[in-house]
């Protein structure tokens, strides 16, 4: 191709040449004069510069605990006032990047996993859960807070109260009074870990009382089960309001609810008994008349049953997270 060219400049001239070959003249000229080969330059060394032992001075100045979350602006200025002069601001940025330590120099804050909750009750009175949730009011941004108390070995509210804001002071008042009024303080409360529930209210409370306090994971629904679960029975209901008119009315109703499900509400979750009838006793007794009265259907027409029929059986532990039947929950997403 050099060649070719060559013999077509000889003839016709570097510019048509250069015109007919698609050639840059710059190009060409470059080629025939190429420049001389540079040396690498050498790193140039300022005579101000910091030596390396006053480098690895000022990095070990800003890494000491009195500076480590500091940066070199304040660090710069806290020495300064001090009577001290190291390096230039820049400087100590240049310091850190060359050490690989630009970034965040603070320390971080870590959040270890939180403990899964694993509590069970044999008996009543054992393990108190509690939770608030909102119902809406008579216009939209108004809500009332319902509290609710459950004991999860009988599913009975031991206490409630509807509330026109969420407070520790009302928290701690509704535990207050319901341990009262059952007379037997309870082994341990548990609870999500909302504002109120964690208050140092509450939490003063049941360690004057003697109380294991409990607390679900953030984000995980599953460690308060039996609030969880109570509250959807609660918003299915049928002449459960849209909207309630008024405290006093969401009162009404919460009451009137509360006490059938405690005293009418078969309950899937304790052989299909009243939480009333597991929480004070009688709910062995009824089993067993319900076992007379099937064995006395199957009497009349075995025909009609595949076996001998029973009732069901009623758990005898209530348990938060058993250790051999739980899975790990996917955290939920705010």
């Amino acid at each position: 191709m050099d060649e070719a060219f060559t013999a077509v400049e000889h003839e016709l001239g570097t510019t048509a040449a250069c015109r007919l070959t698609g050639r840059s003249r710059a190009t060409h000229y470059r080629r025939l004069k190429p420049p001389p080969a540079r040396e690498p330059r050498k790193p140039q060394l300022q005579p101000s510069a910091l030596k390396p032992e006053e480098r690895d001075a000022v990095l070990e100045l800003m890494n000491s605990p009195e500076y480590a979350e500091l940066p070199p602006a304040q660090i710069w200025a806290r020495e300064l006032d001090t009577g001290r002069y190291h390096c230039s601001v820049s400087t100590m940025y240049r310091i850190l990047r060359e050490r690989g330590q630009s970034g965040e120099r603070r320390r971080q804050a870590t959040h270890p996993a939180k403990t899964v909750p694993e509590l069970v009750a044999d008996g009543p009175y054992q393990v108190f859960t509690w939770d608030i949730t909102k119902a809406a009011g008579p216009t939209k941004g108004i809500w009332y807070h319902a509290y609710v108390i459950i004991d999860i070995f009988s599913r009975y509210i031991v206490g409630h109260t509807v509330e026109s804001v969420e407070s520790a002071e009302r928290a701690e008042e509704l535990i207050r009074e319901t341990i009262a009024r059952n007379g037997i303080v309870p082994e341990t409360v548990h609870a999500d870990r909302g504002t109120s529930m964690t208050s140092k209210k509450v939490s003063q409370l049941l360690i004057d009382l003697g109380v294991t306090r409990s607390h679900s994971r953030p984000k995980v629904s599953n460690d308060n089960p039996y609030s969880e679960a109570q509250f959807k029975t609660t918003k299915y209901m049928s002449d459960y309001p849209e909207r309630f008119d008024s405290l006093a009315h969401a009162r009404e109703w919460f009451d009137a609810f509360i006490s059938y499900y405690n005293h009418e509400h078969r309950h899937s979750g304790i052989g299909l008994h009243t939480p009333a009838s597991v929480h004070f006793g009688t709910a062995e007794e009824i089993r067993d008349q319900r076992a007379v009265t099937l064995a006395e259907a199957y009497a009349r027409h075995p025909e009609r049953f595949g076996r001998r029929p029973r009732p069901p059986e009623i758990p005898k532990t209530a348990w938060i997270n058993d250790p051999a039947k739980r899975r790990e929950p996917a955290p939920q997403t705010s």
